[in-house]
């Protein structure tokens, strides 16, 4: 693609290479396990690296290949890789730079089975973890030990929606020679640009809004080439592969990402616009809100924001809490975001650096691609009903 290109033109054109050669349009299905190979030399001369040659239905196919070459160009990567889940990809992109003995930082706001994954099965593997706090910044350096091999951040963090700065961090990572992971699910490579940020490896949860569409699992990691090479190994050691039809579903999800994300984007700035202004809400956890204490770093860093973030009620019985969720017509109870549809959670984030305190109930809305002006009033008759109950209590 030519340089001058923007992404969104980048997504109606990049992996479709095998789909042009044959004169259609998207990239089709392969399904395959053994790849037969016509000489003897060719077989002993397979290529095992996971990227671009057909060696094993394992390694990929012309699907899952043309979703990796786009996603990596796509952040300005130079390789990517896939996995089956979002966890999937992060917990291969942890193990690949570290060995026994080694230590490890982790932002105090990370996706809770980040946290589990370190806790549980880092430390087994004798790789220590300390977790800091989102607003640490160029600080981060008197964490950094002399066995200190990683800096993990997720920016918004997890249900409360902190921006971290990760220049700063960055910096000084690189400084201590730490390689530097980036979970940047939310906010997609089209609103922050992980490489021009310092970040090393870019992960993406590509079940959210690469698919779009709430019907795949799929994980996604974006590297420069210099470091390729340990997460390759450690994918193909652990056994990691990918469906033909979960890449299709993400190849044919990114075509639309760009406008998706722009009406998400308008819809949940809409909402939380709206859910500042009423009496039952505390605060409402969105950067891209102007008296959000994080919105400096979000302006400076990003280009938009998703249809996900928080927000504190004030004190509220259980049962108020329940009719007002329960009774929602456009929003349902569940996990995982980044589909069409509008999702509504209470959350309880779990910290160890700083204390999460909140005045009421926090909850965590993913704001669909429905019109606002419904998902609002939607929510004004929820409120309604937990006033009602909350009166009666």
């Amino acid at each position: 693609m030519k340089k001058t290109m923007t992404k969104e033109t980048m997504l109606a054109h990049l992996g479709r290479k095998v789909a042009t050669e044959n004169r259609i349009i998207n990239t089709p299905v392969f399904h395959a396990s053994t790849i037969t190979h016509k000489t003897l030399e060719s077989w002993e001369n397979r290529n095992r690296d996971l990227y671009r040659d057909m060696a094993y239905g394992r390694y990929g196919t012309p699907t899952s290949f043309a979703l990796q070459e786009t996603m990596a160009e796509l952040e300005g990567g130079d390789r990517a890789l896939l996995y089956p889940s979002g966890m999937a990809a992060i917990a291969a992109s942890i193990l690949a730079y570290v060995n026994a003995g080694d230590h490890i930082l982790v932002c105090d706001v990370v996706y809770a089975p980040t946290r589990k994954y370190c806790d549980s099965v880092l430390v087994k593997a004798g790789v220590e973890t300390t977790y800091f706090a989102p607003g640490i910044g160029a600080g981060i350096a008197e964490l950094i030990r002399p066995n200190t091999k990683l800096v993990y951040v997720e920016s918004p963090g997890t249900h409360t929606f902190e921006i971290q700065d990760i220049p700063a961090i960055a910096e000084a990572a690189h400084k201590a020679g730490c390689v530097v992971l980036h979970d940047n699910t939310w906010a997609t490579p089209l609103y922050f640009d992980s490489f021009n940020k310092g970040v090393d490896v870019s992960i993406h949860a590509a079940t959210k809004y690469v698919v779009g569409h709430s019907d795949a699992m799929l994980g996604i990691v974006v590297t420069k080439n210099e470091h390729f090479a340990p997460l390759s190994a450690v994918t193909s050691a652990m056994g990691y592969c990918v469906a033909p039809d979960d890449a299709y579903l993400g190849l044919r999800g990114l075509r639309t990402m760009s406008v998706r994300l722009k009406q998400h984007h308008k819809n949940g700035l809409a909402v939380a616009e709206w859910l500042e202004k009423r009496p039952e809400v505390s605060r409402v956890l969105h950067p891209a809100l102007p008296g959000n204490p994080h919105h400096a770093l979000w302006k400076r860093d990003f280009t938009g924001a998703s249809g996900l973030f928080g927000v504190v009620l004030k004190e509220a019985p259980k049962p108020a809490l329940a009719a007002m969720i329960e009774g929602l017509d456009l929003f349902s109870i569940g996990a995982s975001w980044g589909g069409y549809e509008s999702l509504i959670t209470t959350c309880y984030p779990p910290r160890s650096v700083e204390a999460w305190n909140p005045e009421g109930p926090l909850l965590r809305l993913h704001i669909g691609l429905e019109d606002p002006a419904d998902i609002i009033a939607d929510l004004e008759a929820g409120f309604d009903r937990l006033n009602k109950l909350k009166a009666a209590a």
